[in-house]
């Protein structure tokens, strides 16, 4: 992670940073298309579906099941404007959730949708409160898997349980696990899922996952058709709407070719590093992390929103009695450490390539400022 020679790096949880594979498939892709123009097309056209295998190989998915878009936002907008609403349904999700799992679902209430946000406990959830919201009318529940506010990380096997008691369908905003945690789709019950890649997966923004499963697809109308649609999508004399047989058919027209080869260079990284759809391998390293680095924090006098550790995620939440949050904030930038502040608390967003020499400039800055 070339970062580390300038920064020490707690922002994941924001915009994370390009892995050198990351970086070296956008300068190949840059170099090829600036000496050949698009000679190299079925170069990256093969990358891009290289792309689409290991992002469904890494949440327990088939190729088929992924669509490549271009932002968390994408994914759960194919399922708020494809599924056929019926004035009187609602969706459930809970409040305090990231916009991007809000706007999507308020933008159904004009067509007779009511959208129905569930207070929590701002520590942990209590899961009977989202069963209690529901009844015959909830066609989805939707959720993030990791709070970007307070860190806690859901179990979306309960939430499918949940779901599957009242017909409905469920959706997981993956955004702040992806990338650390490990996730099997067909396992946790998961109808769909949607992921940029630019937080956890150290990728440019612009390139993410949606997965839709496979039998679902023909319950999800395209919001958008195009060339790229269809079966026939080369064949451009001739022209019938018939739809791919996979999750490929919402890609409607050009991809973001250079930020999908990137995002399958991270994937490649984060693969070999030991993420996997079942293994923990990266996920205890950034709990051990986070356990070690709360109790360091509670020694120089922070308050921190402490979560158990079975809910636990990369995010931690604190403050400094007595000290501006954003000010505390560019007092680390200065000195190089990065951070962000969120509802009043700073926020430091643990990676598995965090080091001691990370931590220990990150508290080096915080024990000068409690003296």
């Amino acid at each position: 992670m070339p970062v580390t020679e300038r920064w020490a790096y707690f922002d994941h949880a924001a915009v994370g940073p390009l892995t050198r594979a990351a970086a070296d498939a956008i300068h190949r892709y840059c170099g090829q298309a600036l000496e050949s123009g698009d000679v190299h097309w079925p170069q990256w056209a093969a990358g891009v579906e290289q792309t689409r295998a290991i992002a469904a190989e890494l949440i327990g998915a088939l190729p088929a099941e992924i669509a490549l878009v271009h932002s968390t936002t994408e994914g759960i907008t194919m399922v708020s404007e494809g599924l056929d609403w019926q004035p009187g349904d609602n969706v459930v999700i809970p409040a305090g959730e990231f916009p991007t799992n809000v706007y999507p679902w308020l933008h159904l209430q004009n067509r007779g949708v009511e959208v129905r946000q569930v207070t929590m406990p701002e520590v942990v959830w209590d899961y009977q409160r989202l069963s209690d919201a529901c009844d015959h009318r909830t066609r989805l529940i939707s959720c993030s898997w990791v709070g970007y506010a307070n860190g806690f990380r859901c179990d979306p096997a309960i939430v499918s349980q949940i779901a599957r008691r009242f017909n409905a369908y469920f959706l997981l905003d993956a955004i702040q696990g992806l990338g650390v945690f490990p996730l099997d789709v067909k396992a946790a019950g998961i109808d769909f899922l949607s992921a940029d890649g630019h937080k956890w997966m150290l990728s440019p923004e612009g390139a993410g996952l949606a997965y839709i499963r496979h039998d679902l697809l023909e319950r999800l109308r395209p919001n958008i058709a195009g060339w790229n649609s269809v079966v026939g999508r080369f064949d451009f004399h001739n022209v019938q709407l018939q739809f791919r047989p996979e999750a490929a058919r919402y890609e409607a027209g050009a991809q973001n070719m250079v930020g999908q080869l990137a995002f399958g260079g991270s994937l490649h990284t984060l693969r070999r590093a030991g993420l996997s759809a079942t293994s923990w391998a990266l996920a205890d390293q950034v709990l051990h992390s986070a356990q070690d680095l709360i109790r360091q924090l509670q020694d120089l006098g922070a308050e921190v929103l402490e979560l158990p550790h079975n809910v636990r995620s990369g995010i931690i939440m604190f403050q400094l009695p007595g000290q501006d949050p954003m000010a505390v904030r560019q007092r680390l930038l200065d000195e190089g450490v990065v951070v962000s502040c969120r509802g009043g608390r700073l926020r430091v967003a643990i990676h598995a390539y965090n080091d001691d020499s990370d931590f220990a400039r990150l508290l080096n800055v915080l024990e000068g400022l409690s003296r």
